[in-house]
């Protein structure tokens, strides 16, 4: 029987916290000695917990081990009694410290509450705690002298007869793969508190997360997605338009990465804070060497703006500004006219190449003024797709200002989306017939090639604004509960709220049920700042923002919020959102909760429809 280890076995060299060497013999063991039954979670993304090892067996139980690759003779190690507890300290030429941080004890008596309570629980009240053991393992370890310097800890809380369920390991038993004495529950071959439901709870914490397998593999490009990102146009200027997932963002983390690698410098700009994480992770996927990375800047305009004042000593003349005008026409004119100037300082940076994606977010001035800094001979390039002009700025960029830009000649263009999974390309493409400007449609293609084969959940909730909220919090728990089936992990949900408002109040819900998220909520401007400079894809938890951050990411499962509002701003917010569904091997799921009257007949459209307003008229009239 082939047994399930997430991260495989062949991906283990490529993680980015790479097992330690007695964690590497511990796995050892585990593979060798536990029956087939028993699935290993390496690392696993255990809503931001991350213990080293989770085993579960859907008819026997579950375990949560921490490693510790210690020389007991490194320190003087004892135990102090505490305030309220055993405190594990050291001593070293004789002085003492606490190593109370690292004693992996109440690490593993906390990681077996939480299973029990949030991540299982439906498991059997207080008896349920006899389903999950918790261990300790020192592999360089004498067996005698662990046990008699962590005795307290052992007795602590615990009967006698409990013992069995936090098995403490040495080397001994390492070594001589003694799988009995490390994890005495696995003999068993069921228990009357352990179903296969139960397993499906916890799964969906433990699985990896897509984007973090993604992460490990090089770019996959196509032969014109290859030359564009290989090449430089004669004039050094280049503009690439395409519909989402197209690959443009590609393109330009591919062009980034081998000119870093040639040693030159790289500016990579965006519009939203949040969007320079994504691009920084395509980035390191196709670096040859990891030293490169140190010739490339990532940065938003206005951050960058600022950085610059910074640089060249006008921290004083930027302050003014922000002092004198309104902020809108300090960051669309009158901070990019100053930055322009201060390109002529001598302590002014340069830039070999000026890489700008999501480019109709940019007004033109911003352009100018990011070429002031391009080192002669040097390149740009602009990724572009009016469609998501979300800002009602493409427009600006008229033909005249384009030749002005310095472009010259068609647009490179990639038509294929091969993001978006093909079953929701027609409704994708129906919603922009619909709601969308003519002008403004660059649509995209499904793979002709391409055989539907994975599965593309697409659900739409239609319910009225005061509902939304609770709406968006069953949803993301139904989503939950479809990465029980092990395609998923729970950190692969995104959810994006129409306002920071309401994004606010369904994360405080989740949080109330124990579900934590990484969000942008903050109702403080600086906060929310911070919260979105932090916002990255490979946190081990539910991801939430609101849909103007989320521009340019992509996520295999969504929760989309689209609110009562339906100017032509929110359409095209809505649009983004939903070309942010990405496709993976296995499938795909997007919701969509919509409060707009206007935006129903659509919604009727979808293979799945559920109506809450109407059953709430449903349930008024019955009573």
């Amino acid at each position: 029987m082939h047994r399930l280890i997430s991260p495989s076995l062949a991906e283990l060299p490529e993680l980015r916290q790479p097992l330690t060497a007695g964690e590497s013999m511990v796995l050892q063991m585990f593979c060798r000695t536990l029956d087939p039954e028993w699935e290993i979670y390496i690392q696993p993304h255990l809503n931001g917990l991350r213990p080293d090892f989770v085993l579960l067996h859907p008819r026997v139980g579950i375990a949560v081990f921490e490693v510790k690759d210690w020389n007991l003779d490194a320190l003087d190690y004892f135990v102090r009694n505490g305030v309220k507890r055993p405190e594990l300290w050291a001593r070293k030429e004789g002085k003492e410290f606490s190593r109370q941080s690292d004693n992996p004890f109440p690490k593993i008596e906390y990681y077996r509450e939480a299973i029990y309570s949030l991540y299982c629980p439906r498991l059997v009240k207080d008896k349920g705690f006899g389903a999950i053991t918790a261990g300790v393992i020192f592999p360089f370890a004498n067996t005698n002298r662990l046990r008699s310097l962590f005795s307290p800890f052992l007795k602590y809380g615990e009967q006698e007869a409990a013992a069995k369920y936090t098995p403490l390991s040495g080397a001994e038993e390492i070594a001589d793969g003694m799988i009995a004495q490390v994890f005495p529950e696995s003999t068993r071959k069921s228990s009357m508190l352990m179903r296969p439901e139960l397993a499906d709870d916890l799964r969906g914490w433990l699985m990896e997360p897509d984007f973090s397998a993604t992460q490990r593999r090089p770019l996959e490009m196509n032969a014109n997605q290859q030359q564009l990102a290989s090449s430089k146009t004669d004039s050094g200027f280049r503009r690439i338009k395409g519909p989402a997932g197209s690959g443009k963002s590609l393109v330009l983390a591919a062009r980034a990465a081998r000119l870093a690698d040639e040693g030159k410098t790289v500016l990579v700009a965006t519009f939203n804070i949040t969007l320079w994480h994504y691009l920084r992770d395509l980035v390191v996927r196709d670096l040859k060497s990891s030293s490169s990375y140190r010739n490339i800047v990532f940065v938003n305009f206005h951050s960058w703006c600022r950085d610059i004042c910074e640089k060249v000593g006008w921290s004083e003349p930027y302050d003014k500004l922000w002092k004198s005008g309104d902020p809108v026409s300090v960051m669309e004119t009158a901070l990019p006219e100053l930055v322009g100037k201060a390109a002529g300082e001598p302590s002014a940076p340069s830039y070999d190449a000026i890489l700008v994606d999501e480019g109709q977010d940019y007004r033109p001035l911003w352009w100018s003024t990011l070429r002031t800094f391009l080192k002669p001979g040097g390149e740009m390039l602009m990724a572009a797709d009016a469609t998501q002009d979300i800002y009602e700025t493409a427009g600006a960029w008229t033909d005249d200002v384009m030749t002005g830009a310095g472009f010259r000649g068609a647009w490179a263009k990639l038509d294929v989306s091969y993001r978006l999974p093909p079953s929701a390309v027609p409704m994708i493409r129906n919603f922009a017939g619909r709601f969308l400007p003519e002008t403004k449609i660059d649509l995209p293609l499904p793979q002709q090639a391409s055989l539907d084969l994975v599965p593309c959940r697409l659900r739409w909730v239609q319910c009225a604004a005061e509902q939304s909220v609770a709406a968006c919090v069953d949803e993301l728990l139904r989503m939950m509960h479809f990465t029980g089936d092990g395609s998923f992990a729970n950190a692969d949900i995104t959810f994006l709220a129409s306002d920071t408002v309401s994004g606010s109040e369904v994360v405080n819900r989740l949080e109330a049920r124990g579900i934590k998220s990484v969000s942008t909520f903050s109702q403080d401007t600086q906060e929310r700042r911070r919260q979105k400079v932090s916002f990255y894809m490979g946190d081990a938890r539910i991801k939430a923002t609101t849909l103007h951050s989320f521009k340019g990411w992509e996520s295999p499962l969504l929760v989309i919020q689209a609110g009562a509002s339906t100017d032509a701003g929110s359409r095209s917010l809505i649009y983004t959102g939903l070309t942010r569904l990405k496709n993976t091997t296995a499938g795909s799921r997007l919701t969509i909760v919509s409060s707009s009257p206007d935006f129903l007949e659509f919604g009727m459209t979808w293979p799945n429809f559920h109506d809450v307003s109407a059953e709430s008229i449903l349930v008024t009239k019955g009573s």
